[in-house]
């Protein structure tokens, strides 16, 4: 698949999460094949503004090839010069534009995100003007619509691939939905029967079977994985393989399991400090203990750790705990 001239190996992504998807998680996924990674979204007007936080997320390590950074806003004015910016500045591979988010904050407070569904036209002159302005390929996320009356993602898709767009994602819930009810694919399926370009489905896919009926109900190019990811990155790989062969890859023993937790720990650790590393892990650490037989009491300590000595201290002690209770470890 290539999404302009950008090759992509495989059909499972990692979804753009906000407070999630940094570095050090995009590494992780991308080792465990995910096939792109998007980064967490930001805001057009902090990068005009130079703020270190923003420019911080706009760094890309050479691990985490083919990346796309994910810009949010409103204005075409203040969208092209931070796309213009990031095309300059940052090593990411693709700018794709949040036409999706559905945070009060975003889409109602700053009328981005999924705010601008409702204004098909500057859809349009956004990504138009983007496109005109960068060397990147540029890609879209949006979702179905606003709301379950004015559902319009085929007019939406049709805009941006016809303003130069490479690519589309399309969360099938509407704005209104957040995350709640059951996505509807049946819409990504009407969008890609009306573009040529690539269409990526993303919504409700946590397993192997979701994936695969997703791409065989839509006929969509690739899967993108958001919630499914947390606490679980080998689930890329697991879905990968199972797209390509039929067969299932057993759940990553307990030994691996650590290794991972431990990867990401130190990756934080690099990347942002103690402190903020530590804080960060406690979300990530209840995710990786979500499922876990026997773990819900470590699950609220994971969520009181202050050190990365701590994290390392708890897990430990889950193993041996685990493993005086049962040799083989279950997910």
């Amino acid at each position: 698949m290539k999404i302009g001239n950008i090759d992509i190996k495989g059909q499972v992504f990692l979804a753009p999460m906000a407070g999630i998807t940094n570095e050090a998680f995009r590494i992780i996924c991308h080792e465990l094949g995910a096939g792109l990674v998007y980064a967490e979204m930001v805001s057009d007007k902090a990068i005009l503004q130079r703020n270190e936080r923003t420019l911080q997320m706009i760094k890309v390590n050479k691990l985490e090839h083919p990346i796309s950074m994910q810009i949010f806003g409103t204005d075409v004015e203040t969208f092209v010069e931070a796309a213009k910016y990031v095309d300059q500045n940052s090593d990411c591979d693709i700018i794709d534009i949040n036409m999706g988010c559905p945070a009060p904050k975003i889409a109602i407070k700053s009328q981005a995100g999924s705010f601008l569904l409702k204004h098909p036209q500057r859809v349009y002159e956004v990504v138009k003007a983007v496109v005109e302005n960068v060397r990147k390929p540029v890609t879209v996320k949006i979702r179905i619509g606003w709301d379950e009356e004015n559902i319009n993602c085929v007019e939406i898709a049709k805009y941006c691939e016809q303003a130069g767009a490479k690519a589309i994602a399309v969360h099938a819930r509407t704005r209104n939905q957040f995350y709640s009810g059951k996505s509807d694919w049946s819409w990504i399926k009407k969008v890609k029967k009306n573009v040529s370009i690539p269409v990526i489905g993303n919504g409700d896919v946590f397993s192997c079977e979701d994936a695969k009926r997703m791409l065989d109900e839509t006929g969509c190019d690739a899967v993108m994985l958001a919630r499914g990811a947390q606490g679980n990155p080998w689930i890329f790989k697991q879905i990968q393989h199972f797209l390509d062969t039929g067969e299932k890859i057993e759940q990553p023993s307990l030994d691996e399991w650590q290794s991972i937790i431990f990867r990401h720990a130190e990756l934080l650790l690099n990347l942002k400090g103690e402190r903020v590393a530590a804080s960060e892990m406690r979300k990530n650490l209840a995710f990786y203990f979500k499922g876990k037989p026997e773990a819900t009491s470590y699950k609220t300590r994971a969520t009181q750790i202050n050190t990365i000595f701590e994290l390392k201290t708890l897990v430990n002690e889950y193993i041996d705990y685990y493993n005086n209770y049962n040799n083989n470890f279950v997910k």
